[in-house]
C-alpha cells in the first residue's frame, strides 16, 4: 500500500511538472522584453520574399526588415528565430519567441490563440494549376490533387470548399508544395500571389490562376493578454505606415506599394 501510494504521488508530481513545462507562457510588456536585453522574433525563412535565408545564411526578407524596425523602435537588439508554419504559434505560446512577424494571416481561429496587431502586410490566395486542367471553380476540384502548405490559410480555405473526392496533399512548406506541382505530383495548388509570381518566373506558360479564394491580411502576433505590448506594436505600425517606412519595405521586396486593404496611409 505504501509503495502504491508513493508511486501514485510520484506520478502526480511528474504530471504537474509536465504541465508546468508545457503551459502557455505569460503575457508580456515592453519593459519585460527590454529587461531581457533583446527581443526574440519568430519568422518564416521559407516564404520568399517575406522570409528567406540570404547569401550570408541569415534571415532576410520583408518580415526580417519589419522585425528589425520593430526592435529598433523598442530600443533593443533583435534575435530572429526561424519557425515553420505549423510550429510558429506553439513557439510563441511556449515562450521560445516573444513576438511573431511570420506571415501569419489574421483568422478568427488563430485570433482565439494569439493577440493580433493591425495588418502589416497582405496577400491574395488563389487556386493555381496546370493550364490544360479545368479548375475554374470549387466544384471543378472534384477528383483533382491539390497541394497546400500544412496549417496555412490556403490549407483552411481549400479544405472548406473542396469536394469530398478532391485529394488535398499537405506539405511542410510552400517550397515543397511548389516542387510537387512542378514535378506533377499535384495538378494544382492553393497558394499566394507572391508564390505564383515565383512559379511564373521559373516555369512560364505551364500554369495559370484558376479562381481566387480570399484576400489575406497578415498581423504581428503576441501572446494573449499582452495589452500594453499590443498597443505599442499598433502604434509602431501606424507610425511606419504614416511615415512611409513600411511602404519602402514593401516596394523593396514585392516591387509594389503596400495594398490599400492592408490599411496603407
Amino acid at each position: 500500500m505504501n509503495i502504491t501510494r508513493r508511486g501514485a504521488m510520484l506520478l502526480v508530481g511528474a504530471s504537474l511538472m509536465a504541465s508546468a513545462v508545457f503551459s502557455t507562457a505569460s503575457a508580456q510588456t515592453v519593459e519585460q522584453i527590454k529587461s531581457q536585453g533583446a527581443v526574440k522574433i519568430g519568422m518564416l525563412v521559407d516564404f520568399p520574399p517575406f522570409g528567406i535565408m540570404n547569401e550570408s545564411n541569415q534571415p532576410d526578407g520583408y518580415d526580417a526588415d519589419v522585425a528589425k524596425l520593430l526592435a529598433k523602435e523598442m530600443g533593443v537588439p533583435v534575435t530572429i528565430v526561424p519557425v515553420t508554419g505549423p510550429n510558429r504559434i506553439p513557439y510563441l505560446l511556449s515562450g521560445q519567441v516573444d513576438i511573431l512577424v511570420a506571415s501569419l494571416g489574421i483568422t478568427p481561429e488563430r485570433a482565439e490563440k494569439v493577440a493580433f496587431s493591425e495588418p502589416y502586410a497582405g496577400i491574395k490566395i488563389s487556386v493555381y494549376g496546370l493550364q490544360d486542367v479545368d479548375m475554374s471553380s470549387a466544384e471543378k476540384l472534384s477528383g483533382k490533387k491539390i497541394g497546400v502548405a500544412r496549417a496555412s490559410t490556403q490549407d483552411v480555405a481549400i479544405t472548406k470548399i473542396a469536394p469530398k473526392d478532391a485529394v488535398i496533399q499537405r506539405f511542410d512548406d510552400d517550397a515543397s508544395a511548389v516542387q510537387a506541382l512542378l514535378s506533377g505530383q499535384v495538378e494544382g495548388l492553393g497558394v499566394s500571389n507572391v508564390v505564383i509570381a515565383q512559379i511564373e518566373q521559373a516555369a512560364p506558360g505551364r500554369f495559370n490562376e484558376k479562381f481566387p479564394l480570399q484576400q489575406q491580411v497578415q498581423g504581428i502576433a503576441l501572446r494573449p493578454g499582452s495589452t500594453e505590448l499590443l498597443t505599442f506594436v499598433n502604434d509602431f505600425l501606424k507610425k511606419v505606415k504614416t511615415d512611409g517606412e513600411l511602404n519602402k519595405i514593401h516596394e523593396k521586396w514585392l516591387g509594389s506599394a503596400l495594398p490599400d486593404f492592408v490599411g496603407a496611409k
